[in-house]
């Protein structure tokens, strides 16, 4: 009898499966949310650092950096 009553609670479809999968299904949806927030974030600050290509990386005074 225990056999039987395991066998219906791994059907698929239950109610605690239905639960889990949902819940799976919104963090998945969140963390994709959050990585493409975050991607567009780099996106930008590397759009803005760009801007400043032209400039040169060294000031001028012909030291090396931290001397």
């Amino acid at each position: 009898m225990k056999d039987d009553q395991a066998k219906r609670e791994r059907q698929p479809g239950s109610p605690v499966k239905d639960s889990r999968k949902d819940r799976l299904k919104l963090a998945l949806r969140e963390n994709l949310k959050r990585r493409k927030s975050q991607a567009r974030g780099r996106s930008d600050a590397v759009g803005a650092s760009s801007e400043d290509a032209e400039a040169p990386l060294d000031d001028g005074s012909g030291k090396e950096p931290g001397r």
